[in-house]
């Protein structure tokens, strides 16, 4: 008994050094580039790279002076929402139908859209960008929305349609037999159900969308450019400044992870712990 006791402890302490050296591993790019942000462009490139140096803001204060931040952090704001907006309104119906009342194409679907996300970008960009071209949606927020939305579209139906399956039949039975429509059972029945699964699906389609540069950087110039375009202006033909674009960066990515770390837990308990208790 006490050395499988001990052989249970040994194992937690490895799992949990693993744990650790695995989180120092990813977090790693972000602290470097923290670092990096505040040194000046010779520190930046300096060999071996600097540990300890003098910080300065003079690279924040480069990146304040020749871009409009705020308008990056609007846009940005504005396409991640919307977009997540959007495709929870064509996901919610679709896992409802999906989820209980099934057909024995429903799997074949799910696949389907699913398959469309390992398809990489790069294959659509011509057709997608004269679809824009002769649509007037180049560089405006309404055509990011709008293919943020499509993109995200199969992973927010997939996860909605794991959480609804959760829910008992009866439940929604119940709620039919009460005259309850299709909304009414969504919004009175597996919202409130399933409220930690839609708001980690709500939080992870934000991330995605506030991270994707692929299509910002392509179908963006100015007007609609959210922070990931906003970061690819400090890289030029004449090279890369590595402190600007640093600075940059830290200041793309500090809302959303302030965002992550404020709502960690409620996105870990959607995910891992699902949505009926």
């Amino acid at each position: 008994m006490t050395s499988a006791v001990q052989r249970r402890r040994q194992r937690k302490v490895l799992f949990t050094l693993v744990g650790w050296f695995v989180g120092l591993v990813m977090f790693f790019p972000i602290l470097w580039m923290g670092l990096t942000a505040f040194k000046t462009e010779a520190q930046a490139v300096t060999t071996p790279p600097l540990l300890i140096f003098h910080p300065t803001l003079s690279s924040f204060a480069t990146v304040f002076s020749t871009t409009n931040y705020p308008r990056y952090v609007a846009n940005s704001v504005i396409i991640s929402g919307l977009a997540t907006l959007a495709a929870l309104l064509l996901a919610l119906p679709a896992a409802h139908a999906m989820a209980f009342f099934p057909t024995r194409r429903t799997r074949g679907v799910l696949m389907w859209m699913l398959s469309t996300k390992m398809m990489p970008s790069v294959g659509v960009l011509v057709p997608i960008y004269l679809l824009f071209r002769d649509l007037g949606l180049l560089d405006t927020r309404t055509g990011m929305i709008g293919i943020y939305a499509l993109m995200n579209l199969p992973i927010v139906l997939w996860m909605l349609y794991s959480f609804f399956r959760d829910v008992p039949r009866d439940v929604i039975d119940a709620g039919r037999i009460d005259g309850a429509g299709t909304w009414a059972q969504i919004v009175k029945l597996l919202l409130p159900l399933t409220a930690p699964g839609i708001a980690s699906t709500i939080l992870l389609s934000i991330v995605l969308c506030w991270n994707e540069a692929f299509w910002s950087i392509n179908l963006t110039a100015t007007h609609a450019a959210p922070l990931t375009a906003f970061i690819a202006t400090f890289s030029s033909p004449e090279g890369l400044f590595w402190a600007k674009l640093s600075a940059a960066s830290l200041l793309a990515v500090a809302p959303i992870m302030v965002v992550g770390l404020a709502t960690q837990r409620q996105l870990v308990s959607g995910l891992t712990f699902g949505a009926v208790k």
